[in-house]
């Protein structure tokens, strides 16, 4: 009985310890910007916090053939965009993924994206001793010249 009891235990503060970082990462404001028919290309866009820092290495939606973490900046008067492969989530400070900067880039899109629907997310996040975690999200989609919420 205490074999059994011993190994039960093991189980759930596995479970529990693995469970600790989805608790750690918290993303709200999740939106995804419409398109119209035969457009193939859109950014999603969030805030993530985690409370003891972390790295998001990486996303994917069902809804694209292929989805990046982006970089906008202006370089010298030109918009230049590329993906970059971390986004460090410093402990404690919250992240935004907005128009105009760091956003997730959704390309190869497999249909229109209109107003009203909901995308699926999975981001994926390091965190502490480079171990991986997915973090499922849904991201509603707004207007094509929507803009993030005031808050």
């Amino acid at each position: 009985m205490k074999i059994l009891r011993s190994i039960v235990l093991t189980i759930l503060l596995g479970a529990v310890s693995g469970a600790a970082m989805a608790s750690d990462v918290d993303v709200k404001a999740i939106w995804v910007r419409g398109t119209v028919a035969g457009q193939k290309a859109t950014g999603a866009f969030m805030e993530v916090t985690s409370e003891s820092g972390a790295t998001l290495v990486g996303a994917f939606s069902p809804v694209a053939g292929l989805t990046e973490i982006h970089e906008m900046r202006v370089e010298g008067g030109v918009m230049k965009m590329r993906a970059v492969t971390r986004l460090e989530l410093p402990a404690g400070q919250t992240v935004k993924l907005a128009p105009g900067g760091y956003h997730v880039m959704l390309m190869d899109l497999k249909q229109a994206l209109k107003p009203g629907e909901f995308v699926p997310l999975s981001l994926t996040v390091e965190g502490k001793g480079k171990k991986t975690e997915t973090i499922e999200v849904k991201g509603e989609v707004r207007d094509l010249t929507a803009m993030p919420m005031k808050h």
